[in-house]
C-alpha cells in the first residue's frame, strides 16, 4: 500500500519490515507474539517498534476514512473537480487534509454568507484583486449582483458594501492553504503562553496549589508537559484564562506578502480585512490547533512516563511462595492483619492496635502458630509505627512460649491501588464473605509475595505511578497501559496451573473468555499435564494456541521445553540439535558444555534464521527463570518518624514511589515524599529521571530543604 513508505520514514524501518509487519497485525497476532516469535519476517523489531508501526497504521486507516466521507461531502455539493479529488486522494496528513477541506465544509452562517446573501461577493472580488481604484467599482453595478437586482441597481450604502466585501475577504484570507501555514509557522516559531489568574480568584483558598501559574509567560515550544498539564487544570477548574499567541506584527507581515499587492485604497480595504481575518478567525483557529497539540504531546510525555514505571512496578522483585503475614496499617481501627498461605491462601484473619502489649502478643503467637517466613506492612498512615510494633515483636520472641523455626523477614510495600481491588468486583468474587478491610490487607500481603499477579486485577491508572493521569486522554492513556501490562506479563510469563484468570486474560491471543475457559477446564479436569493439552480448551483453537504457547509453562510436563520460553513449534529444532550431540534435551538444559558445540548455522532454513535460533539458545541456558530480580529486606533510619525529625543535611536511606519528567518523589519514613528535583539527581545534565533511578529503587539521600508550611522536602542524591 503507498502509506507503507510513509510509515516507513517516520519510524525509521525499512518499508518491507512495515510491510511484514502490518500483515502479521491483519491476521490479528499479538504485538508480544511478534516480537518475540517473528524475527525473520519482521527484521528482528522490538515491541516499541511494533507499536508505532501499529499506531500509524491506524491513523492512516482513519485518514482514509475521513477522505472518503470529504469526497463524499465535496461531491454532493457537485463541487468535486478531477484536480480536488487527486489532491484529496494524494494528502496523508490530517491538517493539510482538512485545509483543503475548509472551504466546502458545512458550517454554521457566517458574517461572510450574510454579505454574500446581500450580494457583495462580486464587490469582495474587485476589491480582492486590487486592480480598480475603488471609487470606480462602488459606482459600477456589476460589482454588486444582489438578489432582485436590476440593471440600474446602485450600492446605497458603500460603507455597509464595504464591510460586506472585508467579511468575505476575510474569510478567503481564513481558509487560504497558504496563509495557514505560514501562521501555523510563525505560532510554532514564537507563540508565547501566557496566564493570568481570574479576577477575584487570587485569593481563593483552593487556588493556592495554582499560584506558581498565575502569571505564565513562556515560549509555548519549550514548556515541559508536567507545567502543561498542570496550567491546563488550574483552566479547567476556572483559577486561570490561558493565551497562546504568536508575535502579531510577524504573522500579519507574513499575510501581507500574500496578499496586499500595491499602495491603492482597493489595498487598505484588503488590509483591513486582512487584519480582521487574523484577529477573528485565523488566530483563534491556529491557537486552538496549537492547544490541542500541545497538549496531545504533554499527553503523550505523560503517558510514557506513567507507562514506564507501570512497567517498573510490574516487574518488581517478588518475594515467592512464602507464609505471610500482612498488615494494613491504621491508628484508629487498627491494622487488619491475615495470615496468608505459600499460594496465597487467606488462612486467618485478626485486627490487632500500634503500642498495644496484648497485640504485640498476638503477632508473636501468629507468627509462631502459622510458621511465617515473611511479614508485609503497607505503607500508609501508621505504617511506621506498625513496622516499630513488629520489630518489638521479633525482638522480644525468643523471650515467650512461642518458638520459631526461623526470624520472618520484614517488608514495607506499597499500598497503591489495594483500596481500589478492595472494593472491586474481582474482590468480591475471591472473597465474598469478607470486607473491604480484610480484602485490602489480603492484596498487600500477596503483593508482597508476587507484584504482577496481584497488581493486574487493578485498573493501572488506579496505581498512582504517574502525573496527571486524570488529565491526559483518558483513551490514550487506557491503551498504553494496557499494551504495557500485555508486555509484562508475556515478558515474564505465566504457570497455566497457578495462574489466575486475571493475568492469564493478558496472555497472548487469549483474553477474558479464554481465560476463564482456562480455569474451569483445570477445575474440571485437573493440571494440564502439558501444553498440547491446552488445545482441549474450549474455544482454544490452533491460531490462538500459537499465539499463547509460548508464554505458558507447564512446570511439571514430561517435555521440559514446556517450562520454558522456546515455542512448541521450534520443539523440533531443539530436539535435532540434541539428536545430532546424541544427548537428550534436558542434558542441553543442564549442560553448558553440550550447549557450547553447538552450532546454530547449522539449523538455519528459509523459517527459520539466527535471530529465533539465537533466543532458543539464549532459553536453554536459563529455562523458566523469572527474569524479575531478586527481593531485598530494607528499613527506613529509625531516628526518623515526621518532617519535625528531619534537618538539612541529614542523609537519610529512602524508596523511590514515583518518577516524572521534573525529578522523583522518595518516600523516607516521615508520610510524606520528598522530591528529588532531576538538577539534584547528578553531576551531570539529564533529561530523563529514569537515567539514574528507577521505581521502588533503594537509595541515600541528602535533605536540603524543608517546608513544613506546606509540606514539602527537598533531598538531593547527587549531594550524597
Amino acid at each position: 500500500m503507498e502509506y507503507f513508505g510513509l510509515i516507513s520514514n517516520k519510524i525509521g524501518v525499512a518499508e518491507k519490515q512495515v510491510a511484514a509487519t502490518i500483515a502479521l497485525l491483519n491476521e490479528n497476532a499479538t504485538i508480544p507474539f511478534i516480537a518475540r516469535y517473528r524475527k525473520e519476517k519482521t527484521g528482528s523489531l522490538d515491541e516499541v517498534q511494533i507499536a508505532a508501526i501499529a499506531d500509524e497504521y491506524h491513523r492512516m486507516l482513519e485518514i482514509e476514512d475521513r477522505k472518503s466521507t470529504i469526497l463524499k461531502t465535496i461531491e454532493e455539493q457537485g463541487k468535486l473537480t478531477c484536480e480536488l479529488k487527486a489532491r484529496i486522494e494524494g494528502t496523508w496528513e490530517l491538517t493539510e487534509l482538512e485545509d483543503i477541506y475548509l472551504p466546502y465544509k458545512p458550517h454554521r452562517k457566517t458574517r461572510a454568507d450574510i454579505a454574500r446573501e446581500q450580494g457583495y461577493e462580486p464587490l469582495a472580488t474587485a476589491i480582492f484583486e486590487q486592480r480598480t481604484p475603488l471609487e470606480k467599482i462602488i459606482q459600477n453595478s456589476k460589482f454588486l449582483s444582489h438578489q432582485g437586482s436590476n440593471d440600474n441597481f446602485k450600492i446605497q450604502n458603500s460603507e455597509e458594501a464595504l464591510q460586506g466585501a472585508r467579511d468575505i475577504i476575510a474569510e478567503w484570507i481564513s481558509q487560504d492553504e497558504q496563509a495557514r501555514n505560514n501562521i501555523r509557522r510563525e505560532f510554532s516559531y514564537s507563540a508565547m503562553l501566557t496566564t493570568k489568574v481570574v479576577k477575584g480568584k487570587e485569593a481563593d483558598e483552593d487556588a493556592q496549589k495554582y499560584r506558581d501559574y498565575f502569571a505564565v509567560k513562556e515560549p509555548l515550544k519549550r514548556i515541559s508537559s508536567h507545567r502543561l498539564l498542570a496550567i491546563r487544570r488550574a483552566e479547567a477548574e476556572g483559577y486561570i484564562r490561558v493565551d497562546i499567541s504568536p508575535d502579531s506584527e510577524k504573522a500579519l507581515d507574513k499575510l501581507a506578502r500574500l496578499f496586499l499587492k500595491t499602495q491603492s485604497d482597493t489595498t487598505y480595504q484588503v488590509e483591513l480585512a486582512m487584519e480582521d481575518s487574523y484577529k477573528r478567525l485565523l488566530k483563534p483557529s491556529i491557537e486552538t490547533e496549537f492547544a490541542a497539540l500541545s497538549k496531545e504531546k504533554a499527553d503523550e510525555e505523560a503517558i510514557r512516563v506513567f507507562a514506564q514505571n507501570l512497567r517498573q512496578l510490574l516487574l518488581e522483585s517478588p518475594l515467592g511462595q512464602k507464609r505471610v503475614l500482612a498488615l494494613d496499617p491504621g491508628f484508629r481501627t487498627g491494622c487488619k492483619t491475615v495470615i496468608l498461605s505459600a499460594q496465597g491462601d487467606l488462612l486467618h484473619h485478626t485486627v490487632v492496635f500500634v503500642n498495644n502489649v496484648a497485640s504485640t502478643k498476638t503477632i508473636q503467637q501468629l507468627i509462631a502458630q502459622y510458621q511465617i517466613e515473611a511479614i508485609a506492612i503497607g505503607n500508609g498512615t501508621a505504617s511506621r509505627e506498625t513496622e516499630q510494633m513488629v520489630k518489638v515483636a521479633l525482638d522480644t520472641i525468643d523471650s515467650t512460649p512461642y518458638p520459631l523455626h526461623h526470624t520472618p523477614q520484614v517488608f514495607v510495600v506499597s499500598e497503591s491501588g489495594a483500596s481500589v481491588y478492595s472494593a472491586s468486583k474481582i474482590a468480591r468474587e475471591e472473597f465474598p464473605d469478607e470486607d473491604v478491610t480484610v480484602r485490602g490487607a489480603v492484596s498487600i500481603g500477596r503483593r508482597l509475595m508476587d507484584p504482577l499477579a496481584e497488581l493486574v486485577k487493578i485498573d493501572p491508572k488506579s496505581i498512582g505511578v504517574g502525573q496527571y493521569q486524570h488529565d491526559v486522554n483518558q483513551t490514550r492513556l487506557g491503551e498504553s497501559l494496557q499494551l504495557t501490562v500485555e508486555s509484562v506479563v508475556n515478558h515474564v510469563g505465566v504457570d497455566v496451573n497457578t495462574a489466575s484468570k486475571h493475568i492469564l486474560t493478558y496472555i497472548s491471543g487469549l483474553g477474558p473468555a479464554l481465560a476463564q475457559n482456562i480455569v474451569n477446564y483445570r477445575s474440571e479436569n485437573g493440571a494440564f499435564p502439558n501444553r498440547k493439552a491446552l488445545l482441549k480448551v474450549p474455544k482454544m483453537g490452533a491460531k490462538t494456541y500459537e499465539q499463547a504457547a509460548g508464554f505458558l509453562r507447564v512446570t511439571n510436563s514430561d517435555n521440559v521445553l514446556d517450562n520454558s520460553a522456546v515455542h512448541p513449534e521450534s520443539y523440533g529444532i531443539v530436539e535435532k540439535m540434541a539428536k545430532d550431540l546424541k544427548c537428550t534435551v534436558s542434558d542441553l538444559m543442564s549442560n553448558a558444555e553440550l550447549r557450547k558445540q553447538i552450532d546454530l548455522q547449522r539449523y538455519v532454513t528459509d523459517k527459520v534464521g539466527m535471530p529465533t535460533l539465537q533466543d532458543i539458545l539464549h532459553e536453554l541456558e536459563k529455562p523458566s527463570r523469572d527474569p524479575r530480580e531478586q527481593l531485598e529486606e530494607w528499613h527506613f533510619d529509625e531516628s526518623v518518624h515526621t518532617i519535625d525529625d528531619l534537618q538539612i543535611g541529614m542523609v537519610l536511606p529512602g524508596i523511590v514511589t514515583n518518577i516524572a519528567n521534573f525529578g522523583a518523589f522518595c518516600d523516607i519514613g516521615v508520610h510524606k515524599d520528598g522530591l528529588i528535583h532531576i538538577s539534584e539527581m547528578a553531576n551531570r545534565r539529564i533529561s530523563n529521571p529514569n537515567e539514574v533511578v528507577t521505581l521502588h529503587q533503594h537509595v541515600m539521600v541528602k535533605v536540603i530543604d524543608i517546608d513544613k508550611s506546606r509540606g514539602r522536602i527537598q533531598l538531593s542524591l547527587k549531594q550524597v
